[in-house]
């Protein structure tokens, strides 16, 4: 996993996320996203943060793999609080966050943009939340930030993912550019950005974050509750075992870790 920050002369810094093959983020690569936005946002040199992606996607969630490996729920509770700790520091970064996506965008993905001040896009990248497909809840806080109440709820109880190109007549993405235009249309923005009182463009962020009707890391974690729940009775590990391609005669670990959390739940609760 690798996430570089770079500070160009003119203050716009350039934070990448690289995590072969599809971006699917383990948990420390949520906290190395989380921390170097804390950082950039902390440095007075910032102005203006473009967050992007090397691979042919931008982000395609947590790495589920990682999880089905991982025995207990050690895991589980890791990506649960990176994924908060990383949508936590793209809102609150000091400076406007502009997020430049290219594919792919899921999951965990939709948290960091719907998170961000400004969204663009390539314009073959699409918007998904398939966490119902994999026994999970969250981002809906996020994609409630991207479209419509009411087409949000479809998007979300369907899985079913939505192009760039629909997300710009809704407000949400600001433009849609051929791929290997993508980063010049960030770029651009960010300079106009950059070109402002640092002191003031600082200020307005607080200002707009604070008159923000919806808190977005409460509901977040609400939201995550319900996925412990899942993940308690059982169903998580199921449908996880099954996105993964799991074989039959390793599908009896995803059992084996539901059975050895229920043992320490009750250890503890004993």
């Amino acid at each position: 996993m690798s996430v570089t920050s770079d500070l160009r002369p003119d203050g716009i810094r350039v934070i990448t996320m690289d995590h072969p093959p599809v971006n699917a983020l383990p948990v420390q690569g949520w906290y190395d996203v989380a921390d170097t936005m804390v950082e950039a946002g902390a440095d007075p040199a910032t102005k203006v943060v473009v967050l992007r992606a090397e691979g042919k996607g931008f982000n395609a969630g947590v790495d589920i793999k990682e999880m089905q490996r991982t025995t207990g729920f050690d895991a589980l509770i890791g990506a649960n609080k990176g994924c908060h700790a990383a949508f936590k520091a793209v809102y609150e970064c000091a400076v406007p966050v502009i997020a430049a996506v290219q594919g792919f965008c899921l999951g965990g993905g939709v948290g960091l943009v719907g998170n961000a001040d400004i969204v663009v896009a390539s314009d073959d990248a699409y918007f998904g939340v398939p966490e119902v497909d994999q026994g999970a809840l969250g981002a809906a806080t996020h994609l409630a930030r991207l479209v419509p109440q009411h087409l949000m709820r479809t998007l979300y109880f369907t899985a079913r993912t939505i192009p760039a190109v629909d997300l710009v007549q809704h407000g949400s993405v600001f433009d849609v550019a051929p791929r290997d235009g993508l980063d010049d249309l960030a770029l651009g923005l960010a300079a106009e950005i950059a070109a402002k009182d640092g002191r003031v463009i600082r200020a307005a962020k607080e200002a707009l974050n604070g008159i923000d009707p919806i808190d977005v890391n409460t509901s977040y974690r609400f939201e995550q509750g319900f996925t412990m729940e899942l993940n308690l009775m059982g169903v998580s590990d199921e449908l996880r075992d099954d996105f993964a391609g799991t074989a039959k005669g390793q599908q009896g670990a995803g059992t084996a870790k539901r059975q050895q959390g229920a043992g320490t739940n009750k250890a503890a609760n004993a």
